[in-house]
């Protein structure tokens, strides 16, 4: 069965309420809208890139219903450090225990996503993972980063794209993935489903 490819006229579902997601596919100018999915983010067994691929199923899924025929991508983006998942903050406790155990150690921040095609099916899911140093941290900047209050809401507790950058030391792999998608993978399994015919997008070409 042929769908129609992602434009203008017919945008790709963001199954994510992430503003980070957003501004991210807002600079590669890629045609898209918003339908949040209300999914339990309470943490499964399993390994951590299955984990995050079947969070991004379950979201994309959920919202399949609601959106008709278009393409959809979920995602969802977890922080593993000596074995132990970190998800999004609760409180400044649990912000200041989340960064101590990351100072001056490697971390790996990995988003699984999944694309489904307009007719409910999945095309395409992967997980992507980047390792992630920081430098040692004292407890007055720990303290002081969490004052910001930029740790709540991100998985792990810091937004590298923000204020956060200043205890990264070192990262291997995908930054855009740390940020909250992999970009590069993402736009590949779009154009490897057909949802795209090639990148970037022509304004000029409406059948782009």
């Amino acid at each position: 069965m042929s769908f129609p490819v992602i434009n203008e006229y017919h945008p790709l579902i963001l199954a994510s309420a992430s503003p980070r997601r957003k501004r991210l596919l807002t600079q590669i100018k890629l045609p898209f809208r918003v339908v949040v999915s209300d999914v339990d983010e309470d943490v499964l067994e399993g390994e951590p890139a299955q984990i995050s691929r079947r969070f991004a199923e379950k979201k994309a899924n959920r919202i399949y219903s609601m959106t008709g025929s278009s393409w959809i991508l979920g995602a969802d983006t977890i922080v593993v450090i000596k074995e132990r998942m970190l998800g999004k903050p609760r409180d400044r406790e649990e912000a200041r225990e989340m960064l101590h155990l990351l100072s001056a150690r490697e971390h790996a921040v990995i988003t699984g996503f999944c694309v489904l095609s307009p007719s409910g099916k999945l095309a395409h899911s992967e997980a992507v993972s980047t390792a992630v140093r920081f430098k040692p941290l004292e407890r007055d900047e720990i303290d002081a980063y969490i004052r910001t209050g930029e740790p709540f809401g991100k998985a792990g507790g810091y937004a590298i794209q923000g204020i956060g950058a200043f205890m990264v030391e070192s990262i291997s792999g995908s930054y855009t993935n740390v940020v909250g998608l992999p970009l590069c993978a993402v736009i590949k399994a779009l154009i490897r489903v057909g949802a795209l015919k090639t990148f970037p997008l022509s304004s000029s070409d409406p059948s782009a």
